[in-house]
């Protein structure tokens, strides 16, 4: 719809999300390549949908956090503060994820 690629484009000016989506597009195709199951490949792949999922959603909190004034607010801190935080922890469940998949138990 034309709301949802009008977020795109909104999303497309945070550089976070330009650099997400260049990891999702360089990524992808080494795990075409990659020696495992479909079941891995496929959470490899919904990893780094779920990165680009966060981000588009922190930055709707911020948007949102913006629209209410530029006025410092211990509550509107929180919120952004909150918001990058589920993208750390993401990235970071992502990247455990990654590593449990791609280096050998043994």
């Amino acid at each position: 719809s034309q709301f949802s690629f009008a977020g795109l484009r909104r999303a497309w000016k945070e550089e976070a999300f330009r650099v997400e989506l260049a990891l999702l597009l360089v990524l992808a195709p080494v795990i075409a390549l990659l020696q495992c199951s479909r079941l891995e490949k496929s959470v490899l792949v919904a990893t780094l949908i779920a990165v680009l999922v966060v981000e588009l959603l922190n930055t709707a909190v911020e948007e949102a956090i913006n629209r209410i004034g530029p006025d410092r607010h211990p509550l509107s801190a929180a919120a952004k503060d909150l918001g990058s935080a589920a993208v750390l922890v993401t990235i970071s469940g992502a990247a455990a994820i990654w590593c449990l998949i791609l280096w050998p138990l043994s």
